[in-house]
């Protein structure tokens, strides 16, 4: 049986969390590389995964290259591994913050992927396999629809953009320096671990702490919605193919926030009645006539993407990967969590 280690970094993120648990259960001896916070975040890893023998935390930062350097040197060194994984999940993710903190957000994404990648060409070795953790942010402005690999990128917040860079950086070392190097182009992917900020969980959270009206912004914005523990086995297979590659991840079905709206009120209960337009527009529970939901201008983007879409058939037709987890029941999963029922 082969010996094989990985680094996950962004670790004690969504996807960071699901995929260490896939990696632990798969024999991988897992190194979580996550910053130094003067509190404990890591309420998504499960004491499961925090006391197994084979999990170790590693403290450092995105924009710190010695770190990054000595660690892959470090493992490097260890003549057992028969196969070194690194997941690049780390990042400045959150598409409205990205527009008040561009520079930030390109630091820790598109710098932190090179620093990755220089550290692992330096050491020269083989058995090293980088993932980068692409996104659909990056099409943007789509230029046809759905989008596949060969989709022209047309990126609207400095989130996508810095995320464009890492995608032609980590093609970049892989056709110059012959490194096993691959970007994983995921489309959204949600979670009962998804962090509050963003408005998937944002809405289910609300309904279950009945903090009403929620406020939103885009509610006809659409998206390629699947659930985290489908896509980080997509990482996972993307890293075992012979050949290293860039790939769409997707479902192949989209959803506007309105529908996501809609379907996690019904599951609490709730038929939301929409009434108004444009920013005086708002969902009220047809029952009691409460308001539910309100437009609030200021979670506008300054540049909106309306709508993606993914076409996986090539990443598909590699791996046989396919999605276990449908949209309603991504919802259901979620809002039974908020609800905690």
């Amino acid at each position: 049986m082969a010996l094989r280690a990985a680094i996950v970094t962004g670790v004690a993120g969504q996807d960071g969390s699901y995929l260490a648990e896939l990696l632990l259960e798969k024999g991988y001896t897992v190194y979580g590389f996550a910053r130094y916070t003067s509190e404990t975040k890591m309420e998504r890893l499960s004491s499961e995964v925090m006391n197994h023998a084979n999990f170790h935390i590693v403290r450092g930062d995105m924009t710190d290259s010695l770190r990054i350097t000595t660690l892959i040197q470090e493992l490097a060194a260890v003549s057992h591994w028969d196969q070194i994984e690194v997941y690049n999940l780390a990042a400045q993710s959150h598409v409205k913050v990205s527009f008040e903190q561009p520079e930030w957000a390109s630091n820790v994404n598109s710098l932190g992927a090179l620093r990755w990648l220089e550290a692992i060409h330096q050491v020269n070795d083989k058995r090293f396999r980088f993932y980068q953790a692409g996104t659909s942010e990056m099409f943007g402005k789509v230029q046809e629809t759905p989008q596949t690999e060969t989709t022209p990128f047309w990126p609207r917040s400095p989130y996508g953009v810095s995320k464009v860079y890492a995608y032609w950086i980590t093609k970049n070392y892989r056709e110059a320096y012959g490194m096993y190097a691959c970007t994983g182009i995921l489309f959204n992917h949600e979670s009962e671990r998804r962090g509050e900020e963003f408005v998937t969980r944002k809405i289910t959270k609300a309904i279950g702490a009945h903090k009403f009206p929620i406020r939103l912004g885009n509610l006809d914005a659409k998206r390629d919605w699947g659930h985290a523990r489908d896509y980080v086995e997509a990482m996972w297979l993307m890293l075992q193919v012979e050949t290293a590659n860039d790939y769409v991840v997707a479902t192949g079905e989209t959803h506007s926030v309105r529908e996501f709206i809609e379907l996690a009120f019904k599951h609490a209960g709730v038929v939301i009645e929409w009434r108004g337009e444009a920013e005086h527009e708002v969902g009220l529970n047809t029952l009691t006539g409460d308001t539910m939901l309100v437009i609030d201008p200021a979670f506008y983007r300054p540049s909106e993407v309306d709508a993606l879409i993914g076409d996986s058939t090539a990443f598909r037709t590699l791996t046989g990967w396919t999605p276990k987890i449908t949209f309603e029941e991504l919802v259901q999963c979620m809002i039974r969590r908020d609800l905690k029922y």
